[in-house]
C-alpha cells in the first residue's frame, strides 16, 4: 500500500468512527464548532434569474457573494442581465455561463465583454443542462479554450464536480472531463448532495487523482420537502433523496416533513461536513447553497445556526 492510499485509508477509517458518534448541538468538539462557522459565514447563495431574484437580494448578508444561474427557460440573456443589474447595485455576482447555451465565439466574447464591463470577475462554467447545444459549444472544456484565446480574463473560474456521478457520463469520462477542464479553473462547485460521506469519499477521490483546486459544496438550502423532493429528481440526484430516507427511516422522514412544517434544512449534512472543513487535504472554501429563491428562510436558518455554534 503507497503512502497516499495509506493516508487515504486512515482519513476513512477516522471519518467513519467520528461519524458513527452521536453529536448533541449543546456539547460539540471544537473542530465541529469551528467547522461549522468556516462552512457557513461566508457561504456562496445560488439565485435563479426570475424576477423574484430582485427581493431575494435584499435579504442576504453585506458582502454575500451571489450565483446566477443560467435558467433552462429564460437562457443566458435574463443572467447576463441581473449579473448587470446587481453588480450595479454593490452586490459581488459570479454568473453561470452554461456552455451549451452559447452560440459561438462572437456570442461568447459579447458575455465576457459585458461582464467585464459589469465588473465581474468571476464566472461558473458548467456544461448546462440543454439537449441540444444552441451553437458551436457542446461542453464546459471547448467554451473555457475559446474563452482563453479571448482578450478578456477573469480571476476566478469554477468547474463542476459529481458527488454522486452524472446520469448520462460514466465515472472515469467525468474523471478525464475534469483533469482537461482543471488548468481552466481556480475552484469546482458540486452538484447539489445530501450526503456528507459521499461528498467527502468523492473529494478523496479527487485528491487521489491529483486536483488540488479548492472546492465549494454544494448543499441544498430550506425548503419545503415536496418541492426539494421535485427539484432533486430534477436535476438527478435521486441517490441523495434515498439517502435522506434510509437515514431516517420512512417514519423518521415523515416526522421530519410533519414535525419541521414540511421544511428541509441541511443541519445534520453540515455537521457531517464541519470535521473536514479546515484540513487542507480536503481544501474546502465553502459551501455553495442553492436556494432556489428561498433566500429568507434560508438566511433565518443559518444565523441561528452560527449563533448556536458560537
Amino acid at each position: 500500500m503507497d503512502n497516499v492510499e495509506a493516508d487515504r485509508v486512515r482519513r476513512w477509517g477516522h471519518r467513519r468512527s467520528e461519524s458513527s458518534q452521536v453529536m448533541s448541538s449543546e456539547v460539540q468538539p471544537p473542530a465541529i464548532a469551528e467547522g461549522v462557522t468556516t462552512l457557513l459565514s461566508r457561504p456562496r447563495f445560488e439565485l435563479m434569474p426570475f424576477e423574484s431574484i430582485e427581493e431575494q437580494l435584499r435579504y442576504l448578508p453585506n458582502g454575500a457573494t451571489v450565483a446566477i444561474t443560467t435558467s433552462p427557460t429564460l437562457g443566458l440573456d435574463a443572467t447576463i442581465e441581473w449579473t448587470e443589474t446587481a453588480a450595479a447595485n454593490g452586490y459581488d455576482i459570479v454568473p453561470h455561463i452554461a456552455a451549451r447555451y452559447v452560440r459561438d465565439e462572437a456570442h461568447l466574447e459579447e458575455i465576457a465583454r459585458r461582464l467585464t464591463d459589469a465588473g465581474v470577475t468571476d464566472i461558473f462554467v458548467p456544461g448546462g443542462d440543454r439537449d441540444e447545444p444552441a451553437g458551436e459549444f457542446d461542453s464546459a472544456y471547448g467554451l473555457l479554450s475559446s474563452l482563453d484565446e479571448l482578450d478578456y480574463t477573469f480571476e476566478d473560474v469554477g468547474i463542476t464536480g459529481y458527488p454522486e456521478g452524472h446520469d448520462f457520463l460514466d465515472e472515469q469520462t467525468l474523471a478525464d472531463s475534469m483533469a482537461k477542464k482543471v488548468p481552466y479553473a481556480t475552484y469546482i462547485v458540486t452538484q447539489l448532495c445530501y450526503d456528507p460521506d459521499a461528498i467527502i469519499d468523492w473529494l478523496e477521490t479527487v485528491r487521489d487523482r491529483g486536483v488540488e483546486l479548492p472546492v465549494e459544496v454544494g448543499i441544498p438550502g430550506v425548503m419545503k420537502y415536496q418541492r426539494l423532493l421535485s427539484i432533486s429528481k430534477k436535476v438527478g440526484v435521486g441517490d441523495s433523496i434515498r439517502f435522506l430516507q434510509k437515514t431516517s427511516g420512512i417514519l423518521g422522514f415523515v416526522r421530519q416533513i410533519v414535525g419541521s412544517r414540511g421544511k428541509y434544512t441541511p443541519d445534520e449534512l453540515i455537521e457531517g461536513l464541519a470535521p473536514y472543513a479546515n484540513d487542507p487535504y480536503y481544501n474546502i472554501r465553502s459551501v455553495h447553497i442553492y436556494a432556489f429563491n428561498q433566500v429568507p428562510d434560508l438566511e433565518s436558518w443559518r444565523r441561528d445556526v452560527l449563533a448556536q455554534y458560537q
